[in-house]
């Protein structure tokens, strides 16, 4: 029976994402398309950003979507699985780093609604949120080129302040 919840659940939090809220906002934001094919971040140099992109696509058997690429991104830098926790935790985490989007609130009220389970992690990732830097206003295709490393380090430089 908790096996059939939580497949449901995770089946509505993919139809909120992927079949409303994206349509939704591709529609709205007209966001500029990302210019890098998967072919093209495969020939980047190992480490960085663009490269490890490619690697986590397809280790995840999930195809570079252009709308869909920053926050594929996010994935990679924040170190979130694309697990229905993984989404909570990267919405939570942006939801405590300022981001306040219709997606970020969605998630997060979903996983609050339904997902009791993944709550503790949820909170942990909203306070990792509001202790590193600012990320929601960045240029992410311009951290394409970038070694992967560099940009944590950026993200996570203000819990490093003693």
């Amino acid at each position: 029976m908790k096996k059939t919840l939580q497949h449901i659940r995770c089946a509505c939090l993919v139809a909120l994402t992927h079949h409303a809220a994206l349509p939704a906002l591709r529609y709205l934001r007209k966001a500029k398309p990302f210019p890098y094919s998967s072919e093209a971040l495969l020939q980047m140099e190992k480490g960085t950003v663009g490269n490890d992109l490619a690697l986590f696509l397809g280790e995840k058997k999930l195809r570079l979507l252009s709308h869909y690429a920053r926050h594929d991104m996010k994935h990679v830098v924040l170190g979130f699985d694309t697990t229905e926790e993984g989404e909570l935790c990267l919405q939570s985490f942006m939801l405590g780093n300022g981001r306040f989007s219709f997606p970020v609130i969605a998630t997060v009220v979903f996983g609050l609604l339904l997902a009791p389970d993944h709550w503790k992690k949820m909170l942990a990732s909203y306070r990792h949120g509001k202790q590193c830097i600012a990320i929601h206003r960045w240029n992410w295709y311009t951290l394409v080129t970038q070694r992967t490393e560099t940009v944590r380090n950026q993200i996570y430089q203000k819990n490093q302040v003693t």
